[in-house]
Protein backbone atom coordinates (compact mmCIF):
# COMPACT_ATOMS: atom_id res chain seq x y z
CA UNK A 1 0.00 0.00 0.00
CA UNK A 2 1.42 3.55 -0.91
CA UNK A 3 1.91 6.43 1.45
CA UNK A 4 0.09 9.59 1.71
CA UNK A 5 3.25 11.06 0.95
CA UNK A 6 6.84 10.20 -0.48
CA UNK A 7 10.20 11.67 0.85
CA UNK A 8 12.57 13.09 -2.27
CA UNK A 9 15.35 14.87 -1.41
CA UNK A 10 13.87 16.16 2.04
CA UNK A 11 10.70 17.50 0.82
CA UNK A 12 7.62 16.30 1.20
CA UNK A 13 5.33 15.33 -2.11
CA UNK A 14 1.54 14.40 -2.16
CA UNK A 15 0.65 11.34 -3.76
CA UNK A 16 -2.12 11.86 -6.35
CA UNK A 17 -4.16 9.67 -4.36
CA UNK A 18 -3.42 11.74 -1.08
CA UNK A 19 -4.14 14.84 -2.76
CA UNK A 20 -7.77 13.70 -4.50
CA UNK A 21 -8.46 12.96 -0.90
CA UNK A 22 -7.70 16.16 0.57
CA UNK A 23 -9.39 18.35 -2.51
CA UNK A 24 -12.64 16.49 -1.52
CA UNK A 25 -12.16 17.46 1.88
CA UNK A 26 -10.97 20.90 1.66
CA UNK A 27 -13.84 21.75 -1.21
CA UNK A 28 -16.70 22.18 0.34
CA UNK A 29 -19.89 20.70 -1.55
CA UNK A 30 -21.78 23.55 -3.95
CA UNK A 31 -24.81 23.68 -2.40
CA UNK A 32 -23.08 24.81 0.66
CA UNK A 33 -23.02 28.32 -0.12
CA UNK A 34 -26.37 28.75 -2.25
CA UNK A 35 -28.22 27.34 1.19
CA UNK A 36 -27.23 30.45 2.80
CA UNK A 37 -29.07 32.92 0.39
CA UNK A 38 -32.58 31.67 1.55
CA UNK A 39 -32.20 31.43 4.70
CA UNK A 40 -31.12 35.42 4.28
CA UNK A 41 -34.00 36.51 2.30
CA UNK A 42 -36.35 34.52 4.52
CA UNK A 43 -34.87 36.57 7.60
CA UNK A 44 -35.79 39.54 5.46
CA UNK A 45 -39.05 38.77 4.65
CA UNK A 46 -39.62 37.58 8.23
CA UNK A 47 -38.51 41.34 9.32
CA UNK A 48 -40.87 43.55 6.60
CA UNK A 49 -44.16 40.81 7.95
CA UNK A 50 -43.47 41.56 11.20
CA UNK A 51 -42.46 45.36 11.02
CA UNK A 52 -45.28 47.67 12.88
CA UNK A 53 -46.41 49.31 9.62
CA UNK A 54 -47.07 45.80 7.76
CA UNK A 55 -49.26 44.68 11.33
CA UNK A 56 -50.66 48.06 10.74
CA UNK A 57 -51.97 47.59 7.34
CA UNK A 58 -53.05 43.55 8.42
CA UNK A 59 -55.05 45.32 11.37
CA UNK A 60 -56.62 47.66 8.87
CA UNK A 61 -56.98 44.64 6.47
CA UNK A 62 -58.90 42.84 9.01
CA UNK A 63 -61.01 45.30 10.20
CA UNK A 64 -62.43 46.45 7.15
CA UNK A 65 -62.79 42.39 6.25
CA UNK A 66 -65.20 42.38 9.26
CA UNK A 67 -66.64 45.99 8.57
CA UNK A 68 -67.93 44.72 5.35
CA UNK A 69 -68.77 41.27 6.51
CA UNK A 70 -71.24 42.76 8.91
CA UNK A 71 -72.78 44.94 5.82
CA UNK A 72 -73.69 41.76 4.30
CA UNK A 73 -74.75 40.00 7.17
CA UNK A 74 -76.94 43.18 8.44
CA UNK A 75 -77.69 42.56 12.36
CA UNK A 76 -79.98 44.93 12.10
CA UNK A 77 -82.60 42.15 10.65
CA UNK A 78 -82.62 40.62 14.33
CA UNK A 79 -84.85 44.10 15.10
CA UNK A 80 -87.46 42.65 12.83
CA UNK A 81 -86.83 39.25 11.65
CA UNK A 82 -86.23 38.21 15.58
CA UNK A 83 -83.94 34.98 16.12
CA UNK A 84 -83.35 32.20 14.07
CA UNK A 85 -85.73 29.07 15.17
CA UNK A 86 -82.85 26.95 15.07
CA UNK A 87 -81.65 28.53 18.12
CA UNK A 88 -82.91 28.99 21.81
CA UNK A 89 -81.63 28.64 25.84
CA UNK A 90 -78.14 29.15 26.47
CA UNK A 91 -76.98 28.13 23.11
CA UNK A 92 -78.43 31.53 21.66
CA UNK A 93 -77.04 33.92 24.53
CA UNK A 94 -74.04 32.25 23.72
CA UNK A 95 -73.84 32.92 20.18
CA UNK A 96 -75.50 36.38 20.54
CA UNK A 97 -72.36 37.24 23.34
CA UNK A 98 -69.86 35.98 20.51
CA UNK A 99 -71.74 37.75 17.45
CA UNK A 100 -71.90 41.34 19.85
CA UNK A 101 -68.22 41.19 20.78
CA UNK A 102 -67.34 40.61 17.23
CA UNK A 103 -69.65 42.98 15.75
CA UNK A 104 -68.96 45.74 18.15
CA UNK A 105 -64.97 45.31 16.72
CA UNK A 106 -65.99 45.74 13.11
CA UNK A 107 -67.90 49.06 14.21
CA UNK A 108 -71.25 48.32 14.51
CA UNK A 109 -73.51 50.53 16.97
CA UNK A 110 -73.62 49.24 20.09
CA UNK A 111 -77.21 50.47 20.85
CA UNK A 112 -78.89 48.79 17.66
CA UNK A 113 -76.78 45.47 19.59
CA UNK A 114 -78.14 46.39 23.01
CA UNK A 115 -82.17 46.84 21.41
CA UNK A 116 -81.60 43.83 19.65
CA UNK A 117 -80.44 41.75 22.79
CA UNK A 118 -83.80 43.03 24.93
CA UNK A 119 -86.16 42.06 22.05
CA UNK A 120 -84.58 39.43 21.96
CA UNK A 121 -84.05 37.64 25.27
CA UNK A 122 -86.09 40.18 27.80
CA UNK A 123 -84.31 42.32 30.42
CA UNK A 124 -82.53 40.66 32.46
CA UNK A 125 -80.74 38.03 30.47
CA UNK A 126 -80.34 40.67 27.73
CA UNK A 127 -78.50 42.85 29.70
CA UNK A 128 -76.08 39.98 30.66
CA UNK A 129 -75.28 38.88 27.51
CA UNK A 130 -75.12 42.29 26.31
CA UNK A 131 -72.35 43.04 29.43
CA UNK A 132 -70.53 40.45 28.28
CA UNK A 133 -70.56 40.71 24.87
CA UNK A 134 -69.00 44.45 25.26
CA UNK A 135 -66.02 43.05 27.01
CA UNK A 136 -65.55 40.67 24.58
CA UNK A 137 -65.48 43.24 21.82
CA UNK A 138 -63.40 45.73 23.76
CA UNK A 139 -60.99 42.89 24.59
CA UNK A 140 -60.79 42.03 20.80
CA UNK A 141 -60.39 45.41 19.94
CA UNK A 142 -57.74 46.03 22.74
CA UNK A 143 -55.54 43.02 21.87
CA UNK A 144 -55.27 43.80 18.70
CA UNK A 145 -54.71 47.46 18.88
CA UNK A 146 -52.17 46.42 21.12
CA UNK A 147 -50.10 44.03 19.47
CA UNK A 148 -50.82 45.07 15.47
CA UNK A 149 -51.17 49.06 15.99
CA UNK A 150 -48.98 50.35 18.83
CA UNK A 151 -45.80 50.38 17.70
CA UNK A 152 -46.45 52.07 14.42
CA UNK A 153 -48.56 54.59 15.74
CA UNK A 154 -47.23 55.69 19.04
CA UNK A 155 -44.44 57.51 17.55
CA UNK A 156 -47.59 59.57 15.63
CA UNK A 157 -48.63 60.85 18.81
CA UNK A 158 -47.03 64.52 18.41
CA UNK A 159 -50.39 66.77 18.94
CA UNK A 160 -51.06 68.22 21.88
CA UNK A 161 -54.20 66.93 22.01
CA UNK A 162 -52.95 63.46 21.37
CA UNK A 163 -50.69 63.72 23.91
CA UNK A 164 -52.78 64.58 26.30
CA UNK A 165 -55.06 61.63 25.71
CA UNK A 166 -52.66 59.17 25.76
CA UNK A 167 -50.51 60.71 29.18
CA UNK A 168 -54.34 60.59 30.89
CA UNK A 169 -55.12 57.11 29.29
CA UNK A 170 -51.22 56.25 30.31
CA UNK A 171 -51.46 57.51 33.80
CA UNK A 172 -55.15 56.75 34.88
CA UNK A 173 -56.26 54.18 33.02
CA UNK A 174 -59.09 52.87 34.56
CA UNK A 175 -60.80 56.40 35.83
CA UNK A 176 -60.24 57.84 32.54
CA UNK A 177 -62.00 54.56 30.57
CA UNK A 178 -64.78 54.69 33.33
CA UNK A 179 -65.64 58.03 32.60
CA UNK A 180 -65.73 57.50 28.85
CA UNK A 181 -67.77 54.63 29.35
CA UNK A 182 -70.25 56.24 32.03
CA UNK A 183 -70.81 59.50 29.63
CA UNK A 184 -71.55 58.41 25.88
CA UNK A 185 -69.86 60.83 23.12
CA UNK A 186 -66.73 58.96 22.55
CA UNK A 187 -67.18 56.33 20.20
CA UNK A 188 -67.01 52.92 21.36
CA UNK A 189 -64.79 51.17 18.84
CA UNK A 190 -62.23 54.73 18.85
CA UNK A 191 -61.82 54.47 22.96
CA UNK A 192 -61.03 50.82 22.36
CA UNK A 193 -57.88 51.79 20.10
CA UNK A 194 -56.91 54.75 21.89
CA UNK A 195 -56.46 52.98 25.31
CA UNK A 196 -54.74 49.91 23.18
CA UNK A 197 -52.37 53.01 21.76
CA UNK A 198 -51.81 53.97 25.16
CA UNK A 199 -50.14 52.32 27.72
CA UNK A 200 -52.83 51.21 29.89
CA UNK A 201 -53.09 47.47 31.03
CA UNK A 202 -55.40 45.30 29.73
CA UNK A 203 -57.34 44.11 33.11
CA UNK A 204 -58.21 48.08 34.36
CA UNK A 205 -59.00 48.36 30.41
CA UNK A 206 -61.87 45.40 31.06
CA UNK A 207 -62.80 46.46 34.52
CA UNK A 208 -63.63 50.02 33.21
CA UNK A 209 -65.41 48.83 30.09
CA UNK A 210 -67.16 46.11 32.51
CA UNK A 211 -68.36 48.63 35.49
CA UNK A 212 -68.66 51.96 32.87
CA UNK A 213 -71.04 50.12 30.45
CA UNK A 214 -74.11 48.99 32.93
CA UNK A 215 -76.01 52.40 32.91
CA UNK A 216 -76.36 53.08 29.41
CA UNK A 217 -76.52 49.17 28.31
CA UNK A 218 -79.23 48.53 30.79
CA UNK A 219 -81.31 51.63 29.76
CA UNK A 220 -80.91 50.57 26.04
CA UNK A 221 -81.74 47.21 26.57
CA UNK A 222 -84.98 47.77 28.96
CA UNK A 223 -85.87 49.98 26.53
CA UNK A 224 -85.59 47.53 23.49
CA UNK A 225 -87.58 45.00 25.72
CA UNK A 226 -90.35 47.32 26.07
CA UNK A 227 -90.26 48.70 23.07
CA UNK A 228 -94.00 47.41 22.08
CA UNK A 229 -95.51 49.57 25.06
CA UNK A 230 -93.56 52.67 24.56
CA UNK A 231 -96.19 54.45 26.90
CA UNK A 232 -95.03 51.95 29.79
CA UNK A 233 -93.06 53.81 32.27
CA UNK A 234 -90.10 51.06 32.17
CA UNK A 235 -90.01 52.41 28.57
CA UNK A 236 -89.93 55.75 30.01
CA UNK A 237 -87.62 55.44 32.55
CA UNK A 238 -85.26 53.85 30.35
CA UNK A 239 -85.46 56.77 27.38
CA UNK A 240 -84.63 59.27 30.21
CA UNK A 241 -81.71 57.10 31.38
CA UNK A 242 -80.30 57.46 27.73
CA UNK A 243 -80.88 60.57 26.98
CA UNK A 244 -79.79 62.57 30.71
CA UNK A 245 -75.83 60.74 30.29
CA UNK A 246 -75.91 61.66 26.58
CA UNK A 247 -76.88 65.62 27.38
CA UNK A 248 -74.35 65.47 30.60
CA UNK A 249 -71.46 64.31 28.70
CA UNK A 250 -71.58 67.80 26.12
CA UNK A 251 -72.12 69.97 29.03
CA UNK A 252 -68.96 68.72 30.90
CA UNK A 253 -66.98 68.80 26.95
CA UNK A 254 -68.37 72.33 26.78
CA UNK A 255 -67.23 73.42 30.40
CA UNK A 256 -63.62 71.76 29.86
CA UNK A 257 -62.91 73.41 25.93
CA UNK A 258 -61.17 75.65 27.61
CA UNK A 259 -58.61 73.41 29.12
CA UNK A 260 -58.22 71.31 25.95
CA UNK A 261 -57.34 74.26 24.03
CA UNK A 262 -54.50 75.16 26.82
CA UNK A 263 -52.95 71.50 26.27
Amino acid sequence: MLDATTRSGGTATASPRATAAELAVAVPPATTASSVAPTGFAARCVRVLLSPWSRLSLLVALLAAGACTVLLFEPQRLLTQGWPPQLGGAAAAVVFTVAYGVCTVAFVPRPLLNLAAGALFGSQLGLGVSLAGTVLGAGIAFCLGRALGQDALRPLLRGRWLKAVDGQFSRHGFRSMLAVRLFPGVPFWAANYCAAVSRMGLLPFLLATGLGSIPNTAAYVVAGARASAPTSPAFLIAMACIALPALAGVVIAWRKRHRLRQL
